[in-house]
């Protein structure tokens, strides 16, 4: 299996930079060319195989709105800088069609969108043109439901058809650990139903990726409230993760999460 270019035959990391101050964690953010580009080498030196920018912040409970223009030009500097210092895939992490296209001329390979194709319905469009790989995260309505992994399922399911539809073959699917949070169950309890069962989108045939780097259903369970105090919660979950299928891991942290992944699949190997 390999997405953009990419083996997959070890799972492989995506390294998160953001560019936007308004962005979850504070730690990932990068505001000048010099501390972006150094970012972004380490990371590939730490053996990240992606590089994931983001140039507005997606997360569901924060006010996140920035204009258009605003995150077309930071995501275009951002592409433009790490594309000059290192050699991989770039993704852009937008749930703009412009935003997309723009980075795409900027240098970067791959469309990350939270909306899975349905929120801008330019989106596939500019994929299926450009020939750009695609990460597609289970989005949609979610209210009181008890089988969060077929949910996800079904979600996945409708992005998938879209994005057959236009003609975008290479997809990643993502389970959107964090963006869906229904009335009940409470979220992290969702959230960790479909990390304990991500086997079950193996059935889709497409590369598995996840992102669950100190995301508040860690700080949930282990009460920390400071994204900065979520790194081991982190790599617990990146094992179980991995055990379960995970094919790309997201991280803002890449050279513990790949330690992480190579300890859990190495003892893996040992089991019956």
């Amino acid at each position: 299996m390999r997405f953009a270019g990419v083996s997959l035959k070890e799972p492989a990391v995506m390294g998160v930079i953001n560019v936007s101050p308004e962005s979850f964690y504070k730690g990932s953010v990068r505001k000048d060319e010099r501390a972006l580009a150094e970012t972004a080498v380490r990371m590939v030196e730490e053996g990240a195989s992606f590089i994931d920018i983001g140039a507005k912040s997606t997360a569901p409970y924060l006010e996140t709105r920035i204009p258009l223009e605003e995150e077309i030009r930071r995501a275009v500097w951002a592409v433009g800088v790490v594309k000059d210092v290192v050699d991989v895939p770039i993704s852009i992490d937008t749930a703009s069609a412009r935003v997309a296209e723009e980075a795409l001329k900027a240098g970067a390979e791959i469309i990350n969108d939270v909306t899975g194709f349905k929120g801008d319905p330019e989106m596939p469009k500019v994929a299926s043109e450009y020939g750009a790989p695609a990460v597609l995260c289970a989005h949609g309505k979610v209210r009181n439901f008890s089988d969060p992994v077929r949910r996800v399922v079904e979600l996945l399911e409708e992005s998938l058809t879209i994005a057959n539809e236009h003609g975008v073959k290479e997809v990643a699917v993502d389970p959107a650990i964090g963006f869906l949070r229904p009335e009940w169950p409470p979220w992290y309890e969702w959230d960790s139903r479909v990390i304990a069962n991500l086997n079950v989108l193996k059935l889709f045939g497409k590369p598995i990726l996840i992102g669950v780097s100190r995301k508040s259903f860690i700080g949930a369970i282990t009460g920390r409230k400071d994204p900065s105090e979520r790194l081991y919660g982190s790599i617990s979950a990146t094992a179980v993760a991995v055990l379960k299928g995970a094919n790309i891991v997201r991280t803002h942290d890449v050279g513990e999460t790949l330690d992480a992944i190579r300890v859990a699949r190495f003892i893996a190997g040992f089991s019956p």
